[in-house]
């Protein structure tokens, strides 16, 4: 059975699956990423997890993988298939997409892990059918993917989407980025979880018990969370003035608070907005699995434009 291998490596652990023609999941499994051991040992795993889904395919599906999708955090070169650098990982200019070609024996795309998450949901997810759309992750930072046409945007220089970084509250809390004020110091779960843990006094406490507190009404909950629902409707009407997408997805961990989130903050995007048009603003479809089905895609992608040029020529 003709497949592909998808794998979405995270901060600290590793999604894969084997991917047929038709989006099925034929196989799943997940493995730590090993980061303690330092880049080397990441890069050796990811490639020996990449080699044992490749057997895999062999021994059950009757032949090896056709491609292999790759989605990796921090900054990545798509075009050169380089895993430029990733804080979380320690690596920079690693050649992961010629690596893995080498062990595999087969042909590798290479993707930014939202941006992956993102097409996913734009092709097979919240935003199936939306020529236009905006994912935008709300996690320990903030990232988006600007979907055009079936494809997302990675840019001229693979920045595209980095909307966490657009610059909400002018001279405010310092970013590690370098500015002051910018989204993800603000509407991110991490800022959301610092807020929250600060108000009520419990260094332990998160951005989910925060809207758990929210639903119960607690005053200085929602305090904290109208400071961050009202942080990200402004960054969130700043982009789709520029990108008027159809449809709005938003996903990562301050999403699964679900309507505690989307009420507030679809009365806030409609409440800023003049001549824009109000886009439909919903939640991510695909949970923690877009990112490997993001690299499924991309495998297949890759694969098509292989068996388009080798018929064009």
């Amino acid at each position: 059975m003709r497949h592909v291998i998808a794998l979405d490596v995270g901060g600290t652990g590793m999604k894969a699956a084997l991917v047929g023609a038709d989006g099925a999941l034929l196989h799943q499994d997940r493995r730590p990423t090993g980061r303690e051991h330092g880049p080397d040992a990441v890069v050796d795993a990811i490639l020996g997890f990449a080699a044992d889904l490749r057997a895999h395919g062999v021994e059950r599906l009757g032949e090896p993988a056709a491609a292999a999708g790759v989605a990796v955090p921090g900054i990545v070169d798509e075009a050169d298939g380089i895993a430029v650098y990733a804080a979380n990982l320690g690596w920079r200019d690693v050649p992961l997409r010629t690596l893995l070609a080498e062990r595999l024996g087969a042909p590798v795309a290479l993707g930014h892990d939202v941006r992956t998450g993102g097409l996913a949901e734009g092709r097979v997810g919240a935003g199936r059918g939306a020529d236009r759309f905006l994912f935008v992750a709300l996690g320990t930072g903030i990232a988006g993917a600007i979907g055009v046409d079936g494809r997302v945007e990675a840019g001229a220089h693979g920045f595209a989407g980095e909307i966490g970084h657009v610059v909400v509250r002018p001279g405010g809390t310092p970013c590690p980025c370098g500015q002051r004020g910018c989204l993800e110091r603000f509407a991110s779960a991490a800022a959301v979880s610092e807020a929250w843990a600060a108000a009520c006094g419990d260094p332990d406490a998160d951005a989910a018990d925060c809207a758990k507190a929210v639903a119960s009404g607690d005053p200085n909950a929602v305090r904290v969370w109208h400071r961050a629902v009202d942080a990200l409707a402004d960054g969130l009407v700043t982009a789709l003035t520029l990108l008027d997408p159809r449809t709005l997805i938003i996903g990562g961990g301050l999403a699964e608070a679900g309507e505690t989130l989307f009420t507030p903050l679809r009365d806030a995007v409609r409440t800023r907005v003049t001549f824009q048009k109000l886009p439909e603003i919903v939640p991510a479809a695909l949970g923690d699995t877009a990112g490997c089905r993001g690299a499924g895609l991309l495998a297949w992608d890759l694969l098509h434009t292989t068996d388009a040029t080798e018929v064009s020529t």
